[in-house]
């Protein structure tokens, strides 16, 4: 069955050919996403004190407390389906939403100003080279624990995850940068090569004060964006990137698999540390849930209850959650909407402005650096770009907007059903509107034509208890559709429009 679920306007999401919801509705399951985000051996570091020292000035201080975080892959993939990297925002039966910088420091603790985390590639030769200078071991490459620049996340773990107590500073610093290089593999920039990192992170580190100047957070988030339009193709089957974000940030929002809360504490993350948080629901189901969303299960503002808790250096920067900026890591470049989910901030929602196309097919390496530096140039510029909502704004124009340019029902079977039972209203009408033509009005032909209808129609509808179904429904009083039918004449002309006749009854 041939279905168009739109975008009525496709201005917008112009990739839908490509989105995993055009499988959805083709009933071409692609099943759960895997989900890349390796946390679960992080608690079997053990880092001295020397140690935190150095993970704090490099900006990891708050960000290392959150430790192993159970993922709902089912909830992940439902969400996934609603992403759209056209506008990097969820569209959701509301409007969209989107992850803002702001929640990424409230909900992991990292730093969303500073400079932009970015850096050259690395060969294999070179990547060797700053192993032994910033590591002070080598993995081998004939035990598979280095390939293509990537160092193995579990030959990190085995060799620097416990630093001997008399240790000299080198020898902490080079276990420090183990564990950090460890750190941001397994969570913000894990792969979908899940079991290894790159060591072109490796010399950011070289120098942990220099290191927490990064805009840890806000590469973070370009990180997640890139990975979640990835993921939202329907030829996809992984996700990576920060996934603990982004569970997170959909249980701060959205009344939809979440469980209960833990003792509030900073990061914010950690709220949702509890056990248990590992829910039964199937994907099917959660994309039910999406589908029916209304007010009362969407917070667009659930921080400010938490108000309290937020450190001071944390809270000064909150701004730049609504900055309309780039977002830089290394070769991605992602841009950050805030103007497209105002609600998120307390302010209401206009029709907000279009996005440029990206053309995703040009990978020319001169193309690359000119982005990288414009990119690199905005992000500079962030504080300058900060959005707001006009003084007036016409709600209704903005979900009428929507409406045409977005999808927001993804349940096929709901959908189908509801196409199913306005079929059947409309045969009902066509039967009720059949049986009150007087036949003596119609030629011969004509009422044989009119009785074979009617007893089709009446045959049809109470197969299998459909006539129930149709009286019952609240189809049953959908408005007629004013569409033409053939005209027929008998052999002896002279004959009458059948398709008025049928739409009209005999007074």
């Amino acid at each position: 069955m041939d279905i168009d679920v739109g975008p009525v306007d496709p201005s917008v999401l112009y990739e839908q050919e490509l989105h995993v919801s055009s499988a959805v509705w083709e009933a071409q399951e692609r099943g759960l996403l895997r989900c890349q985000e390796h946390t679960s051996l992080l608690h079997q570091w053990k880092l001295t004190d020397q140690q935190t020292n150095l993970v704090d000035k490099a900006g990891f201080g708050l960000f290392r407390k959150i430790g192993p975080m159970t993922l709902n892959n089912s909830l992940i993939s439902a969400l996934v389906e609603r992403w759209r990297r056209e506008t990097n925002t969820f569209h959701l039966p509301l409007g969209e939403t989107t992850i803002t910088l702001d929640e990424v420091s409230l909900v992991l603790g990292l730093d969303i100003d500073g400079d932009p985390v970015v850096g050259s590639k690395v060969g294999d030769e070179a990547a060797m080279d700053m192993c032994g200078r910033l590591l002070g071991k080598l993995p081998s490459a004939a035990n598979k624990e280095v390939n293509c620049s990537r160092v193995k996340l579990n030959w990190l773990k085995r060799t620097f995850s416990e630093c001997p107590e008399d240790a000299s500073s080198e020898v902490v610093k080079c276990h420090t940068r183990a564990y950090l290089l460890y750190l941001i593999g397994s969570t913000i920039f894990a792969t979908t090569d899940g079991d290894k990192v790159s060591v072109k992170y490796l010399p950011l580190f070289e120098d942990f004060d220099r290191a927490g100047r990064y805009a840890w957070g806000a590469a973070a988030l370009a990180c997640l964006y890139r990975a979640l339009g990835n993921a939202s193709l329907k030829s996809q089957s992984n996700i990576c990137g920060c996934l603990t974000l982004l569970q997170c940030w959909s249980y701060f929002h959205l009344d939809i698999g979440r469980p209960e809360r833990s003792e509030a504490s900073f990061p914010l993350a950690l709220l949702w540390k509890g056990k248990g948080n590992r829910s039964k629901t199937d994907l099917s189901e959660y994309r039910r849930e999406f589908d029916d969303l209304d007010p009362s299960k969407i917070s667009w503002c659930p921080y400010e209850r938490y108000e309290n808790m937020i450190p001071p250096h944390v809270k000064a920067k909150l701004s730049l959650g609504r900055s309309k900026t780039t977002l830089v890591c290394f070769e991605k470049i992602e841009l950050h909407f805030p103007d497209r989910c105002l609600r998120q901030f307390g302010k209401r929602q206009p029709i907000p402005q279009k996005v440029k196309r990206r053309d995703r097919k040009n990978r020319r390496l001169d193309d690359l650096d000119t982005s990288m530096t414009a990119a690199c140039e905005e992000w500079g510029e962030r504080g300058d770009h900060i959005v707001d909502s006009p003084n007036v704004v016409d709600d209704g124009a903005y979900m009428e907007w929507y409406a045409r340019i977005s999808i927001t029902k993804l349940y096929r079977e709901a959908f189908l059903e509801s196409q199913v039972m306005n079929m059947i209203a409309c045969m009902r009408e066509f039967e009720e509107a059949a049986s009150g033509i007087s036949m003596e009005r119609l030629s011969p032909v004509e009422r044989e034509v009119m009785e074979s209808v009617k007893d089709t129609f009446s045959s049809n509808l109470t197969f299998g208890g459909w006539q129930e179904v149709a009286v019952n429904s609240s189809y049953g009083k959908r408005r007629r559709r004013n569409e033409q039918t053939p005209t027929m004449n008998n052999g002896g002309g002279g004959g009458s429009d059948l398709s008025s006749i049928l739409l009209q009854k005999d007074t």
